[in-house]
């Protein structure tokens, strides 16, 4: 008795479709929503160097240039109310009244 092969061949054929179908709407979608492509070792086939991307890591290069400023001036201030907690109440009230004291 001998495998039917004529059964299998619908099933290989709607395999294969839904297979190909699959990688079909993967590659579109991964397209449509800006991931680069990918081949068979993980490189990328189509990397974005356009001008929209290249602005794009511009506009963020900059926008993280004033977050990590900001950042800085935050860690100073916070230094400086660290300062005013832990020094004694004495010195503390010493500098008001320097601050509060006319200058010549």
């Amino acid at each position: 008795m001998s495998f039917p092969f004529a059964a299998f061949a619908p099933v290989a054929v709607i395999v294969g479709a839904l297979v190909v179908g699959g990688w079909v709407l993967t590659t579109w979608l991964r397209i449509k929503h800006g991931y680069p492509l990918d081949g068979a070792w993980g490189q990328a086939v189509y990397p974005k160097t356009d001008d929209a991307a290249m602005e794009r890591i511009k506009l963020l290069s900059q926008e993280n240039a004033q977050l990590r400023a900001e950042l800085g001036s935050i860690k100073d201030r916070l230094a400086n109310v660290e300062r005013i907690v832990t020094d004694s109440s004495h010195i503390l009230d010493q500098e008001i009244e320097k601050l509060r004291s006319p200058r010549n």
